[in-house]
């Protein structure tokens, strides 16, 4: 196992006896949708216990640097449903940046009535960040539910327009804050 200290919580991993990674959360206790506290604020990376022997560690440590593209060079070994390794498929393929919804993805795996089953994918997912189940949103822009926090989701979502698009990308998502919560 290891763990990197990001601007939002300690991130924790487990990777295979092939470096492939399997399982990622946030530490802590399951997180509260309300804090707002130093996630809010941009910060860096402060420490991290990867080493130079760990790409996993050292890509999670490129992406809260900046290099949101960093999660994509790292591999990963999933067991799940037909239904989660497609919608796990094209989670990957959404760029740091952009946001999907649970509606485009159901349409994009074929059972566009299946939205619910989409979700429950994505909720089902054990790589969460290097798979970015965070960029998937409601059908009405809203920010839904997301295991490690709806500030961690806001928070991730800002730094990738950030980092991919500049302070405007930054901003429309500021603006989207505004619209508060609905079911997706």
């Amino acid at each position: 196992m290891g763990d990197v200290e990001t601007p939002i919580g300690r991130f924790r991993y487990e990777i295979d006896d092939r470096g492939r990674l399997r399982a990622t959360r946030w530490a802590g206790p399951r997180a509260s949708n309300t804090r707002t506290d130093r996630a809010s604020r941009p910060s860096r990376v402060r420490s991290f216990s990867a080493t130079r022997d760990d790409p996993v560690g050292r890509a999670i440590i490129a992406y809260f640097a900046g290099d949101v593209a960093a999660l994509d060079r790292i591999p990963v070994v999933l067991e799940g449903t037909a239904l989660q390794q497609r919608v796990w498929r094209l989670l990957r393929r959404i760029p740091p940046g952009s946001t999907r919804t649970y509606r485009e993805l159901a349409e994009r795996v074929g059972r566009p009535r299946a939205i619910r089953a989409v979700g429950q994918a994505n909720a089902a997912n054990p790589v969460g960040l290097v798979i970015p189940c965070h960029r998937v949103i409601g059908s009405d822009g809203s920010l839904t539910g997301y295991g490690g926090g709806l500030y961690r989701k806001r928070w991730l979502l800002a730094h990738e327009r950030r980092s991919v698009g500049g302070p405007a990308a930054a901003r429309t998502l500021s603006r989207r804050r505004s619209v508060g919560p609905r079911s997706g």
